[in-house]
């Protein structure tokens, strides 16, 4: 094998680890779900001043959830800082916008609805490969703290709940989808 070039001005400098090692995938994952949980909060507070059902509230939370994110990032490297509690007070944040949003979804909906919604989704499904890619990882043979498997599926459902409540907010109806595979 040829000798791998090293870049003086490399962006991460984990970026060159053996594709077997998830640990660099397992940060730039999160990264992205930080990064695009921070886009909707942006886009949050730039609707919460045209629309007085999107409060403020929710910009707060986003903060607090895209901290836990990036308190997750090193764990495959490092170790699990993120604690129970804070794993519970995630649950309570899912649990609060489900009750909002109780209603809205009785089985499946299609990804879609307001711009902020939308969003969301896509936050739901970072979350749903992030769990896929710590699947993997412990397939490799490595050990990872069961809390850090609740909190990336409370990740998803959290951003799932929160999609029925921005569209909720935005008088946006779900589009329920009925598959033709599960019944």
């Amino acid at each position: 094998m040829n000798q791998l070039y090293r870049s003086p001005y490399e962006a991460y400098p984990f970026l060159c680890d053996t594709k077997d090692n998830l640990q660099c995938d397992f940060e730039l994952l999160t990264d992205e779900l930080a990064s695009h949980t921070g886009l909707l909060r942006a886009k949050v507070m730039r609707y919460a001043k045209e629309n007085p059902n999107i409060n403020l509230e929710i910009c707060e939370e986003l903060t607090w959830v895209c901290e836990i994110i990036y308190h997750i990032n090193p764990t495959l490297r490092t170790h699990l800082t993120v604690t129970k509690a804070e794993c519970e007070q995630l649950k309570e944040k899912m649990e609060r916008l489900q009750e909002k949003a109780k209603d809205r979804c009785k089985k499946f909906v299609l990804p879609m609805g307001s711009e902020l919604a939308c969003e969301a989704h896509l936050l739901r499904v970072e979350a749903k490969k992030l769990v896929r890619l710590i699947y993997h990882y412990i397939e490799y043979g490595n050990e990872v703290p069961d809390l850090l498997l609740d909190i990336a599926n409370l990740l998803s459902g959290y951003f799932f709940a929160l999609s029925l409540v921005l569209n909720l907010y935005e008088n946006v109806e779900e589009v329920p989808f009925i598959s033709r595979n599960y019944t």
